[in-house]
């Protein structure tokens, strides 16, 4: 793969990712809530949702979605119906204290929390129309034609999840170093209510939001 070429991707790419996003604040909000260990199966979940954005770009689908006005209000309105929600129960939870300081609880309490933690990363990575935007209009740019395709399409997507991933862990890592702060039902309920109130926000935006 030509080096200028991946410099490229890689400068848009952290760009893109670095940009705090409804993303980075679900793993801020884990992070806090849950602890950081735990925090990381969010991360994994949208991860997992980048590499299954990048095959639908192999596969042309993104490319549809590029152009198609109804497959694109479509998934808009799911993701940010589905940001609504997260802010919802966001707003609602129980002001108790973070995991980090209540303790970790029972095996089997754990097991189904981190299946329900790595259901939503995957599910706000998944539902992110710009995401899916880049990966059909712009990702297949980065790939030269002329060249076998399977080794540069590996070569951009390890690319992405290392960027990704060091970025959304230290989102969870910044939401977990502050856990401390929030000791009290008060700060707590703040906390739920801010990250909440940002959920909404940004559900509402990304539901008025043009291409």
């Amino acid at each position: 793969m030509d080096l200028a070429l991946w410099i490229t991707y890689l400068g848009v790419i952290t760009a893109l990712i670095l940009f705090p996003g409804p993303f980075a604040l679900l793993c801020m909000h884990h992070g806090l809530r849950h602890g950081r260990r735990r925090a990381l199966v969010t991360v994994v979940g949208g991860a997992l949702a980048s590499l299954a954005l990048m095959a639908l770009s192999s596969l042309g689908l993104g490319a549809i979605l590029a152009t198609s006005e109804t497959a694109f209000v479509v998934l808009k309105v799911i993701g940010a119906a589905y940001l609504v929600y997260l802010g919802v129960q966001a707003w609602r939870a129980p002001a108790a204290a973070p995991a980090v300081a209540a303790g970790e609880g029972a095996p089997s309490a754990l097991g189904r929390s981190r299946r329900q933690l790595f259901t939503k990363g995957f599910t706000v990575g998944i539902s992110n129309p710009k995401d899916l935007l880049f990966f059909g209009a712009l990702f297949p740019n980065f790939i030269d034609l002329s060249q076998p395709q399977w080794s540069q399409f590996a070569i951009l997507a390890l690319t992405w999840l290392v960027v990704d991933l060091a970025t959304m862990t230290t989102y969870a890592s910044v939401g977990s170093s502050v856990s401390r702060w929030f000791a009290t039902p008060r700060r707590v309920r703040l906390f739920n209510r801010t990250t909440g109130s940002l959920f909404v926000a940004a559900g509402g935006a990304l539901a008025v939001s043009h291409r």
